[in-house]
């Protein structure tokens, strides 16, 4: 298994780099998933600038929330990792939240708030997200945490 850039995934969440010894990830915001989640949301942040003053109680604030909520529940299910039912739940609920936000970039799009380009750009970016969370939640073993005796 890889990481989607080459590097194979080891037991336990490690990378392991040409050969190398695994790494052991320590934190999930070392994961390219979280990685990305995070730029996505600070990008929407200094998108929704651009909003109109009306929408700040509604789109605005729903679009923030959920694409921060993204990271937010990946925290939490690495912390959960030791049980794969609290780890898949919350897995779950990231990629909720990551399809929510892709709905919410339409609404923005189609209501003109959004470019086709930027539009594009953040939806394109959305999709990457989701197809990592997708592939955690078919294959969540090498993301368990293994205590060692």
């Amino acid at each position: 298994m890889t990481w989607g850039d080459g590097r194979q995934r080891t037991e336990g969440g490690g990378r392991k780099e040409n050969g190398e010894n695994p790494m052991k990830i320590q934190s999930a915001t070392e994961l390219e998933v979280y990685r990305q989640g995070y730029q996505l949301a600070m990008e929407i942040f200094q998108i929704r600038r651009g909003f109109p003053r009306e929408e700040i109680f509604s789109l605005t604030s729903q679009i923030r929330r959920a694409s921060r909520s993204v990271c937010q529940n990946l925290r939490e299910a690495w912390s959960k990792r030791r049980y794969e039912a609290h780890f898949v739940s919350k897995l779950t609920d990231c990629d909720g939240e990551n399809a929510e936000t892709e709905t919410l970039l339409a609404f923005a799009h189609d209501c003109g708030y959004l470019d086709a380009r930027t539009f594009q750009q953040l939806t394109d970016a959305n999709r990457s997200i989701g197809r990592m969370l997708g592939s955690m939640l078919k294959d969540p073993a090498p993301f368990l945490f293994k205590p060692t005796h």
